[in-house]
């Protein structure tokens, strides 16, 4: 999983952002092969280490023209005889995507290594110090003596311009605060200087637009990049399902020799967005077993071994049945499904299972009018009556009125006995409790309303 790229944008505006190299002889046109649907674009060369990474997209809603790839995209694999590529390296369809549209693209995506970020050079190539430093005028001495004092109040000296960057995008997260209610701006007013200086605070694409110019005031270049936060993981299907609503800016920096890296300094967010990391888990595993097996007597490790290779060749051994039985025409389809079916069913309820252990568990580490009152306020959350945060126990009781006299009574018993143990010191009738919770549960003769 990753950030879907879609676009990103260099000039700013003093109240949003644009592309300044937006015209049609500025954008680059690629024309694919008539023998494939293979595009291949220009990618950037860097010191970073890379790992290829391949995607396959399924358009579900229809979306504009512009198309979402993980950076930085080697390949595209399109259904278009053209794409055209910009200048900031979003990559863009000559029609909109439609629903059922399918496409793949092959990136190239770098390790981020925060010790080579930190020693990259700072001289900037003309086609970066050109476009990623502009700031209005009227705002740049303000806001980059500004930016100067937070980073001359870190705890220790701050050199490199990672550092820089990790740092104010941190600060932000720390010292400012979403405000979905915010007014509408002055004519002539900067949105930056709003942000930190009269607000306070803004929408969360506003943190990504002030860390940017914070970075361009103190010569570090920066852009504002679009796109799509992973979505949510299908394990039945294997896909991330990305929505509307995980779409958000962030920063990008350039670090000379080493490229573009995004940095998030949205409260609630990492603030290293999501990309590739290189695991570490079966190296350390190795180097432990290496360690344990110095100690162990040759016949202990000899028979350890065979069984963990025997669970390998068995895994193996299994996966390949499986994987055998989509080669076998209809019948073994038809049979991979089932045991597919039947692994997840079995899985839905080992997890179903386990969480039910885990709340008694829990359950029974409580006292006993706590637990009571817990699984009072479960059973209501289930059959769609949750306890809201800012009611009491009592407000909660007096909300439930309306729910048959046998259940609103025993509510009430339950939040008034557990009212009075909890700040009152006054021990209940434990048993009673107990009673009616049981009665909370049980319809009454007569009555259609379903117990929870």
């Amino acid at each position: 999983p990753g950030f879907w790229r879609v676009l990103a944008f260099d000039r700013y505006t003093g109240q949003g952002w644009e592309i300044s190299r937006n015209e049609e002889e500025e954008v680059q046109t690629l024309t694919r092969p008539r023998w494939t649907f293979r595009f291949s674009l220009p990618w950037t060369v860097t010191l970073s280490r890379t790992r290829e990474v391949v995607q396959s997209y399924t358009i579900v809603s229809r979306l504009p023209n512009l198309i979402p790839a993980l950076y930085d995209p080697k390949e595209l694999y399109f259904p278009t005889n053209e794409i055209a590529l910009d200048p900031e390296g979003g990559l863009r369809s000559p029609v909109s995507l439609s629903d059922g549209l399918t496409y793949t693209v092959v990136s190239e995506v770098p390790y981020r290594d925060r010790t080579l970020l930190s020693n990259a050079p700072t001289n900037l190539p003309p086609y970066i110090s050109n476009y990623y430093l502009q700031l209005p005028e009227k705002i740049a001495p303000r806001l980059q003596q500004f930016t100067e004092s937070v980073l001359a109040n870190a705890p220790n000296p701050i050199a490199s311009a990672a550092e820089k960057t990790l740092y104010l995008a941190q600060y932000l997260k720390q010292n400012y605060r979403i405000q979905p209610d915010l007014p509408f701006f002055e004519e002539n007013e900067d949105l930056a200087e709003a942000f930190l200086f009269r607000h306070e605070g803004g929408y969360p694409d506003h943190f990504s637009t002030t860390l940017t110019l914070m970075l361009r005031s103190i010569g570090i270049p920066a852009r504002l990049v679009m796109g799509f936060a992973p979505g949510e993981f299908n394990p039945f299907t294997g896909y991330y399902v990305v929505r509307n609503t995980d779409a958000f800016a962030m920063t990008e920096v350039f670090f000379p020799k080493y490229g573009w890296f995004a940095f998030d300094p949205i409260p609630g967010h990492e603030l290293i967005p999501p990309s590739i990391e290189e695991s570490r888990i079966f190296g350390v595993l190795q180097q432990f077993w290496n360690w344990i097996a110095g100690w162990l007597p040759s016949p202990v490790t000899g028979i350890i071994n065979r069984i963990f290779t025997w669970i390998t060749n068995t895994l193996g051994g299994a996966i390949g049945w499986f994987i055998a039985l989509f080669t076998q025409g209809w019948a073994g389809i038809l049979t991979g499904l089932a045991v597919l079916t039947g692994i997840g069913f079995l899985g839905w309820l080992s997890w179903s299972g386990w969480q039910q252990w885990r709340y008694f568990r829990w359950l029974a580490h409580l006292p006993a009018m706590e637990a009571i009152y817990q699984q009072m306020l479960r059973s209501l959350a289930l059959a769609g009556l949750p306890k809201l945060p800012h009611q009491t126990p009592l407000e909660f009781a007096y909300a439930c009125q309306h729910l048959p006299p046998h259940q609103a009574k025993a509510i009430d018993e339950i939040c008034h006995a557990y009212v009075q143990w909890r700040y009152g010191g006054q021990m209940p009738n434990v048993e009673e409790m107990r009673w009616q919770l049981k009665e909370l549960n049980k319809p009454k003769k007569g009555s259609s309303f379903k117990p929870f």
